[in-house]
């Protein structure tokens, strides 16, 4: 039975590893075309059950925005249909999901005080969906899912006194040990990659710094841990970014050189 196991695992792993943006091993399991297909289907779905913003001019800022940062995706990103929506949602937040969509809050730009800081935010995003975090995370789960079923029945075939106990610190291992660093790591990369995607595109890369200086000032009660979080601490982020900013500035400036310099107002 282990044996077995054993060989289906490393069958599911060897199918489904890639490497993402910044070099790192990732697992993904399920194919493009069925992640744009779910990742349409949520952005469906999320457009019945909220409202959605028509202000002209807060959608053409939106927009413009976007449309920067789409020129500097790879070409099969780039020549995607992308939709965006701007929801009327006090929450700081954005997201982008797979099939080319990108959904911003208008609490948000409360937050994001210009449009260096809201393409930071949106350069993100964006940057989830063109390392597939999406797909990375979905495929984890089942592995995760996988091994701990595995885990049930190779323990019950051996009659393990304590079974329930062991699953039990098995579930908390997979969650803090897997899970929770599997989240972290998604949200530094896609910090990595929304800093260079926005400065590729003229936008000032400091934005990105203020953008999480400004997370941190409007944030309000007690952070969990970083251990304990899928994202790092905004201390961390920031300190992430700011290590990274001389390389930043060089793709702006020659960002400019070619006559990249946004004016989204």
């Amino acid at each position: 039975m282990k044996k077995i196991i054993s060989i289906l695992a490393f069958a599911l792993l060897v199918s489904g590893c890639k490497t993402s943006p910044t070099g790192r091993t990732q697992i993904a399991l399920y194919s493009d075309q069925k992640m744009n297909e779910m990742g349409s289907a949520s952005f469906e779905q999320m457009k019945k059950e909220q409202a959605i913003e028509t202000d002209p001019s807060m959608n053409a800022y939106v927009k413009c925005i976007a449309e920067h940062l789409i020129a500097e995706l790879p070409s099969n990103y780039a020549n995607q249909q992308w939709e965006v929506v701007v929801f009327k949602e006090p929450s700081a937040n954005a997201f982008a999901l797979p099939g080319g969509k990108i959904g911003v809050h208008t609490g948000l730009l409360n937050v994001a005080k210009n449009q260096d800081q809201l393409a930071a935010v949106m350069g993100h995003e964006v940057g989830h969906v063109i390392a597939e975090h999406s797909n990375e995370r979905v495929s984890q789960n089942s592995l995760l899912q996988f091994g701990l079923q595995a885990s049930s029945t190779a323990l019950q075939m051996g009659n393990v006194e304590y079974r329930n106990a062991i699953m039990q610190g098995l579930g908390l291992g997979a969650q803090y040990g897997v899970a929770l660093p599997f989240g972290r790591t998604h949200e530094s990369e896609a910090d990595v990659i929304g800093l260079d995607l926005m400065a590729k595109a003229g936008f000032q890369p400091e934005g990105s710094v203020a953008l999480w200086e400004n997370m941190e000032a409007a944030s309000s009660g007690e952070r969990p841990p970083e251990f304990m979080s899928t994202h790092p601490a905004p201390q961390s982020r920031i300190a992430n970014l700011t290590s990274k900013l001389d390389e930043a500035s060089r793709l702006k400036q020659a960002a400019w050189q070619s006559g990249k310099k946004p004016q989204c107002k």
